[in-house]
């Protein structure tokens, strides 16, 4: 078996094909163990051998990390299986706001060997929320967008006012992932890295002024210390513009592959 890191990849959509793109061009040290995507259309002209038909064969491709990036429907049916052979990293947080189902791969990696890896996405911070997770007394996360990148048609008309800005969403974040899944994973890591997505407060708001995607992250202490933090990005779809490149860092370090020059 080659000694070289193998990854396999699970979705091909926008951060699936420049992922791949992105490894096969610039990273020969790293084996694509497996590419898996729904529409079988959208794998044509990729090698034949590591074309995977079924996630549920995912685990015996032999890979060292498995990175989903379709939906958190995958991580439900699939994640323990590939806990027991592979690190796991599920692109789609939100799905991880279920706590049963947290547990249940908490305690596979543990049983496996294995690592449950949260990629930072859209959260800025992630570092210092994490060293700080003791301390954290409350913790609260708002996302403002457009309502052109929120994926919900005629929003603001619907909603039945006149105002340009509307809060759909205003309370522990456990509550908000079902609701609008495909716009909340900052809002879940964040309330992993932090006090748990039952106390971190999630607020979603659509505004018809926002020029940019914001993240706003307050954070405060048990001894008082306070962490604020603000982000303004374009956007692409539903997620920032930055998704991509952050995405693609958190793969290459789950990997255990660093720049000369890195930061730890």
């Amino acid at each position: 078996m080659s000694s070289r890191p193998r990854i396999g990849l699970l979705g091909f959509g926008f951060v699936g094909g420049r992922l791949y793109n992105r490894l096969t061009e610039r990273h020969p040290e790293i084996e694509i163990g497996f590419v898996y995507n729904r529409s079988r259309a959208a794998l044509t002209g990729l090698p034949q051998k590591i074309i995977l038909d079924d996630p549920g064969i995912a685990a015996q491709r032999g890979c060292d990390l498995i990175v989903e990036m379709a939906h958190p429907s995958i991580t439900e049916q699939y994640g323990l299986d590939f806990l027991k052979s592979s690190d796991y990293m599920p692109l789609s947080v939100n799905g991880l706001a279920d706590t049963a189902l947290l547990g249940k791969l908490l305690a596979a990696a543990e049983q496996y060997g294995h690592r449950l890896l949260i990629p930072h996405g859209a959260l800025m911070g992630c570092d210092n929320l994490i060293e700080w997770k003791h301390i954290w007394q409350e913790v609260c996360i708002t996302m403002r967008k457009h309502p052109k990148h929120l994926n919900i048609p005629n929003l603001l008309d619907s909603a039945g006012t006149d105002d340009k800005e509307i809060t759909l969403y205003d309370g522990p974040v456990a509550g908000i992932a079902n609701k609008f899944p495909r716009n909340v994973n900052a809002m879940v890591a964040c309330a992993l890295a932090t006090v748990g997505v039952d106390r971190c407060r999630g607020r979603l708001i659509a505004s018809e002024d926002a020029e940019y995607a914001t993240l706003e992250v307050s954070a405060t202490g048990k001894d008082g210390s306070k962490l604020q933090m603000k982000k303004e990005a374009p956007m692409v779809g539903v997620s920032g513009a930055e998704m991509f490149e952050s995405q693609y860092r958190s793969a290459l370090k789950a990997l255990g592959l660093y720049q000369t020059l890195d930061f730890v």
